[in-house]
């Protein structure tokens, strides 16, 4: 992107990609404060609930490889509105399998084009939130996070209510999906117009190839595995391990996106004074203390605590994955592709896998094979350290 104007254009457009992640996160969220309402609806055990969620991943994983290209060959802004269509289409049309049909098939189908959209739109953003954090020159990317994390804090919040009342999911969602397309398209209309100069240098395919890309993939997988299952487990954790109603599971998941949110918000100052590497070594460390106290806490005050210590931990990692991805505009939305795809492997494995142990182990107990992951995210933090200032223009 060669754009050059005006601080006023460009804190208008770091607004809308603001609002861009917000809503991708407000559509999640949506979905998984009715999670428990699929299960029920569907008569479906962890295990067949994770093989489910795995729709999601399948269809973010095929579409990921091709992020990078359709950006460099269109514009972000395009890739986004697709990618929007997509994910708020599949969305509707699983809520309809979930709650109208009662079948699994349609609500499979409806999560796997939700799973395209999703992993797309989550890409095409990062790349231009990349480049508004160059234009600007400090680290701004958490905050963006952040508005995923808001996003996510409304969808839940509203799901609350929604679930206790027990408003059909077709009515919830649908409409919810129909709101958020119409703001992701005006939004979009904000974003940094492409140049053919950054297409034209662009070499998607070796991004493959480069060992820091592929190590920043692996701290991104890592993390990734530790904000997820908070997102798919963590209320039917509690709901199951504490014998909690539906609405204090999702009550549950509340908090902790709002721990993480404060992590993202607050996070930039300690990137910018510590650097990367510091910073991302302590998360580690509180994610792993934080599910601890979740799954052995016992009481509700303890639980609570290491709910959020286990938010303030996830909430970093992913976006100076991404960060650090992008460090080179060069070949930005091809690295973050490439990242975003090793990335989304968490998502691809981690609800079928936990969703057998739970089974096996219980839902609470299965959250202690997720802190096992902050050992291999703990020695790949190296690689997320700057390959090269951030620049500004």
């Amino acid at each position: 992107m060669g754009w050059d104007g005006p601080v006023p254009a460009l804190t208008t457009t770091r607004n809308f990609v603001a609002l861009t992640f917000a809503l991708n996160g407000f559509l999640f969220a949506t979905l998984v404060s009715r999670l428990p309402d699929v299960r029920s609806e569907l008569a479906l055990g962890n295990g067949s609930l994770g093989l489910l969620l795995l729709a999601i991943s399948a269809g973010s994983i095929l579409a990921l490889p091709s992020s990078g290209w359709l950006i460099e060959r269109s514009s972000a802004a395009a890739v986004v509105r697709l990618a929007g269509v997509l994910g708020a289409a599949g969305l509707a049309i699983a809520a309809f399998g979930a709650g109208v049909a009662e079948a699994v098939p349609p609500t499979a189908i409806g999560l796997f084009v939700y799973g395209i959209g999703i992993g797309v739109w989550d890409v095409a953003m990062n790349v231009e939130a990349a480049e508004v954090e160059r234009r600007l020159g400090r680290t701004i990317m958490p905050r963006f996070h952040a508005g995923w994390s808001i996003g996510s804090i409304a969808g839940a919040g509203l799901g609350i209510p929604m679930a206790a009342a027990r408003v059909p999911m077709v009515l919830h969602i649908g409409a919810l999906c129909a709101l958020s397309l119409v703001l992701l398209v005006w939004a979009a209309g904000s974003f940094l117009p492409s140049t053919p100069v950054a297409k034209d240098r662009a070499k998607p395919v070796s991004a493959w190839r480069e060992p820091r890309t592929l190590a920043i993939g692996v701290m991104v997988l890592s993390f990734a595995v530790v904000e997820g299952s908070a997102n798919d487990w963590l209320s039917l954790a509690l709901i199951d391990g504490y014998d909690a109603r539906h609405w204090v599971g999702v009550a549950g998941f509340s908090v902790f996106v709002c721990a993480m949110t404060a992590g993202r918000l607050l996070g930039p100052v300690l990137l910018d004074r510590l650097g990367r590497a510091p910073v991302l070594w302590c998360t580690a460390a509180a994610a792993t203390a934080g599910i601890l106290l979740v799954v052995y806490g016992g009481h509700w005050s303890v639980v609570v605590l290491g709910i959020v210590i286990w938010g303030l931990g996830a909430s970093l990692g992913f976006p100076v994955g991404m960060s650090a991805a992008a460090d080179d505009p060069v070949r930005s939305a091809a690295r973050v592709s490439v990242v975003s795809t090793i990335g989304y492997g968490a998502f691809l494995a981690g609800p079928p896998l936990l969703g057998q142990l739970g089974d096996r182990v219980g839902t609470l107990d299965s959250l202690l094979a997720v802190a096992v992951l902050m050992a291999p995210a703990a020695l790949s933090v190296f690689a997320a350290r700057p390959a090269a200032p951030v620049r500004s223009s």
